[in-house]
């Protein structure tokens, strides 16, 4: 069979699964060979080195040997949960090892027989205890879990890291030294990398540190170069032969800028002058604009947008919900109106009346400005000379939805704003296909949110406080981790949280909840009645991240914040903090952990998102940091961001180097390397949306 076909072929073909652990294997996303050969360990344990049982230590997960000096013993707690426990012995001391519900234990384990454990150690000296150790015979020729370096894989219920080993150790006989390498020569030659089959068994099952090492740093490279070569064609398919438009410097921008209820800020002038040099110049603009909370991104599109029109040209606005798009155009088209510019708002709930007439006035180009949401890149929506796009929030939009909101132009300019602080490094990464401006400074007289780290302990005060605020004409935002409860987290769900604080805590409020699998409609109702003032509380998940403005709301609280990253915390607590009131954010903690009590230390510190997000990447790593599943990035498998940086710059240089030595990868030596690019860019990179 060939390799293209054997690494497509359905994973419970592969020995020992079959249909019931395919399903299970699901799961983990593993739906055929090539998933479940790059299915890489999550850690290493090294059970290669076995001990004496007097030089065991507590705490310490190693391998000793030793003879089953007694019979098992079983004792039974309630129904359903029995301890088996037996003495283990060598000649130099004695250990008791315990399992739970382990019924057949007592026919394997027999007096007098020898086998190998390894587990985590427990108590010292004659009273030294291991529970759930693995174990194995000592005479049944080579070892499968104990005397080497053995991998720990990501699992799911009923799915043991034995099986999955196994899984992959059948895996990789099928597919035996049969992978073809897709880096060139030249690649692999001036990185020292070591070749794919290899890298591919190493990873899983190491013989020592140093083939681990080989492998891993091969692996890391492959997956950081391939992501920067993809981003970087994304970039130059958006450049490729296009000549941008010229945009000339316009008279009245002064005259905009001293109208605007406020003074802009040094970093908003900044970005604002490198936007103004991009539509100036004859290429295509493709600017990312990251800005903290409040920092005001929007204030320099409507710069932008002003820009445009006085050209002759038509600006579109996309953001991600209805009441966001009804916000923006009720400011902007404030302030276009004194210069007789003419903005529309599209949204999916107009009528069709109120629809075609819109479509109408944009195709005629008596529309200048259209502000709306996914609706603007139906397909029956014309510009008649589109030359600006701007997508606010572009966590919620993919380099498709915006390459397709492009297209209703002839090659406009594009700039995309996102309020999700990011490492510089890392937006390098997610990005490449964008130049970086970065709004750096918040407005002068912004209140900075006092953070508060609280656990129960200290409810009752904090729901008086919340009374008092309400009584005072202010409102609250209560997030939780959890739509519904659930059996296997110990967390408060937002559906059960409402009913319960609306029935008890604050019964003469009116409470609302709103949560990601309610429907479009009604969620924008019940925000639209959150904003109107006529819902003091609202208990939400996390859907209310995304830049809805409600002025009056000068409390967030958030329960289980030891479940949200960092960045998502400080997303949320610049919910609040948007009008003349000092608002407060109180965080409700369980975690007893250090790396727990670290991060809320963290928020209670500063208000200055991209320390937090620097934080965030190096308490938990980048997987964590942008919960990649839920936002979609393109997964990495193998590389940190946080730990690989050096990696990265290496495997950036050499992504330049090609596409500059060979722009469409057209030489013989990167056919196999284009394949594969190709494969990646029309299965994932194309939808890479961060929600």
């Amino acid at each position: 069979m060939d390799i293209k076909e054997l690494l497509k072929k359905n994973v419970q073909y592969i020995k020992g699964v079959g249909e019931a652990r395919a399903k299970l294997l699901h799961k983990l996303g593993i739906y055929d060979v090539e998933d479940i050969i790059t299915y890489f360990p999550r850690d290493y344990e090294d059970r290669s080195r076995l001990k004496k049982i007097n030089e065991l230590i507590d705490g310490e997960s190693c391998a000793f040997e030793g003879i089953i000096a007694s019979k098992v013993s079983q004792h039974r707690f309630r129904k359903g949960l029995t301890l088996y426990k037996v003495l283990i012995k060598d000649e130099t001391g004695a250990i008791t090892a315990s399992w739970f519900n382990q019924h057949y234990i007592g026919k394997v384990l027999r007096i007098g027989e020898r086998f190998i454990f390894f587990g985590r150690i427990s108590g010292r000296y004659k009273n030294l205890e291991v529970q759930s150790p693995v174990y194995e015979k000592h005479d049944i020729g080579e070892a499968r879990n104990v005397l080497k370096i053995v991998p720990v894989y990501p699992s799911t219920a009923d799915l043991t890291q034995n099986t999955i080993r196994a899984t992959i150790s059948s895996a990789l006989e099928m597919v035996g030294g049969k992978l073809e390498d897709f880096l060139p020569k030249s690649i692999l030659s001036e990185h020292q990398l070591s070749e794919i089959n290899y890298s591919i068994q190493q990873i899983h099952f190491p013989k020592s540190d140093e083939d681990f090492k080989n492998a891993r740093y091969r692996l890391v490279f492959e997956e950081l170069f391939l992501l920067q070569l993809c981003l970087l064609s994304v970039k130059k398919s958006f450049e490729k032969d296009k000549k941008g438009i010229e945009f000339k410097n316009v008279p009245e921008m002064d005259d905009f800028i001293k109208m605007l209820p406020f003074k802009l800020t040094n970093a908003q002038k900044k970005v604002f002058e490198e936007i103004e040099k991009d539509m100036e110049s004859n290429n295509v603009m493709n600017r990312l604009v990251q800005g903290d909370v409040g920092s005001g991104k929007t204030i320099v599109a409507v710069l932008a947008l002003f820009k445009a029109i006085r050209n002759g040209y038509q600006g579109a606005l996309m953001v991600p919900t209805e009441i966001l798009a009804e916000q923006h155009y009720k400011s902007i088209s404030e302030l276009m109106g004194r210069y007789d510019i003419n903005t529309a708002l599209l949204t999916g709930s107009q009528t069709k009346k109120q629809k075609t007439k819109i479509l109408e006035e944009i195709k005629s180009g008596e529309v200048q400005i259209v502000i709306g949401t996914h609706a603007l890149i139906e397909d029956n929506i014309e510009f008649k000379n589109l030359g600006l796009v701007i997508t606010d929030e572009q966590h919620r939009f993919g380099v498709r939805q915006r390459s397709l909101l492009s297209k209703k132009g002839e090659d406009p300019d594009a700039i995309v704003m996102t309020a999700t602080p990011i490492p510089r490094t890392l937006a390098l990464i997610l990005y490449g296909d964008l130049d970086i401006s970065i709004i750096d400074e918040l407005p002068p007289g912004r209140k900075p949110v006092k953070t508060y780290p609280v656990d129960d302990g200290m409810r009752e005060r904090i729901n008086n406080f919340i009374i008092k605020e309400v009584r005072q004409g202010r409102q609250v935002y209560i997030v939780c981790p959890l739509v519904e409860e659930s059996e296997e987290i110990n967390a408060k769900s937002a559906v059960q949280h409402a009913e319960k604080i609306a029935k008890d805590d604050f019964k003469d409020l009116r409470v609302g909840l709103i949560y990601g699998k309610m429907k479009a409609k009604d969620k924008e109702e019940v925000m639209r009645s959150f904003v109107g003032g006529e819902i003091d509380i609202l208990v939400s998940t996390t859907v209310i991240e995304v830049g809805v403005n409600v002025p009056n709301a000068s409390i967030m609280v958030i329960e289980n914040a030891e479940r949200f990253g960092l960045a998502q915390l400080h997303q949320l607590r610049g919910r609040v903090g948007r009008g003349e009131y000092q608002s407060h954010c109180i965080l409700y903690s369980e975690g007893k952990t250090e790396v727990c009590r670290e991060r809320m230390k963290i928020m209670q510190k500063t208000n200055d998102g991209f320390i937090i997000s620097e934080k965030d990447l190096d308490l938990r790593g980048p997987g964590e940091f942008f919960g990649t599943r839920q936002h979609g990035i393109p997964e990495l498998k193998i590389a940190n961001l946080y730990e690989d940086i050096d990696i990265l710059k290496k495997a950036q240089e050499a992504a330049i180097t090609l596409i500059n030595d060979d722009k469409d990868l057209e030489r013989e030596e990167n056919f196999k390397l284009k394949t594969k690019m190709l494969e990646i860019l029309s299965e994932k990179l194309y939808n890479i949306t961060m929600n």
